[in-house]
């Protein structure tokens, strides 16, 4: 398909909100387990512990009540789409980190911040309704988004952020499939938006394959320009978690062809 006439992809409703409230229970069991000097570790997020890390993906999870609270967006709002969200998060990282610590200062202790995270996952199925429709705009945070779509940035968000306490913490913390599928296709489209052509196939089994980087077309056959890695590498390059010479380095990424080399384009979220 052409630059530029790229259907955007959909995300089915029940398969959303099932992968969104799984992946919540996952972080409510790995952080109701962890020890006690944990909460105080570096989480790997710059200028952030284990504590803080958590109250932010408490926060992540309060956003989508907080956001469907407020009035629609006035029809005629421009609507803006995952990939555009993908790629605009970086405009709000100073105003998240400076919610994150007021946030932080509340939750004192890991008691509260437990506390905090059960009440907002017992809030979810309230929320469920208006959280899935396609029909409606949220006014913030990036403009209109539709509510449906904005439940789907919760899932990147969880995902993301559950691989961060996992590794900050040695902690398992699973990954519900469906959440998984849908972020890396998510930050594979994100990708091709940010980067548009088609002469390198970046697959990412057996969730996402999409071509991208301006070039020569290919028709048939094996295309000369290949990038291929598994879903938790995809999601830690296209988030900035692990670098492409590292993730090239350890062979987690296999490139072939004079343009495969993403570097120039990671990372996506952001």
């Amino acid at each position: 398909m052409p630059p530029g006439s790229r259907r955007p992809r959909t995300y089915d409703p029940a398969r959303t909100w099932g992968a969104l409230t799984a992946q919540v229970d996952h972080v409510r069991v790995a952080v109701r387990g962890l020890a006690a000097e944990r909460w105080a570790a570096p989480s790997g997020l710059p200028g952030w512990d284990v504590r803080l890390l958590v109250v932010h993906i408490v926060r992540q999870v309060a956003a989508l009540r907080m956001i469907l609270a407020e009035d629609p967006a006035p029809f005629g709002t421009k609507v803006i789409g995952l990939d555009t969200w993908a790629r605009s998060t970086a405009g709000i990282a100073d105003e998240l980190d400076a919610s994150t610590r007021v946030a932080a200062e509340r939750a004192a202790t890991p008691a509260d911040v437990l506390a905090a995270l059960d009440a907002e996952a017992e809030l979810l199925p309230d929320l469920r309704a208006a959280a899935l429709r396609a029909d409606r705009l949220t006014a913030r945070p990036f403009g209109g988004m539709r509510a449906l779509d904005f439940t789907v940035t919760r899932l990147v968000e969880l995902v993301v952020h559950s691989d961060d306490l996992a590794r900050a913490t040695g902690v398992d913390v699973p990954l519900d499939r469906q959440a998984l599928a849908a972020v890396v296709r998510l930050l594979a489209d994100a990708l091709a938006a940010k980067a548009p052509g088609n002469s390198v196939e970046v697959r990412v089994p057996p969730y996402a394959a999409v071509q991208c980087v301006e070039g020569p077309r290919h028709t048939r056959g094996t295309p000369p320009n290949v990038v291929e890695t598994d879903p938790l590498t995809w999601i830690r390059l296209a988030t900035g978690r692990l670098s492409w010479s590292t993730a090239l380095a350890t062979a987690r990424v296999s490139a072939s062809g004079e343009r495969a080399d993403l570097d120039p384009y990671l990372p996506v979220l952001g």
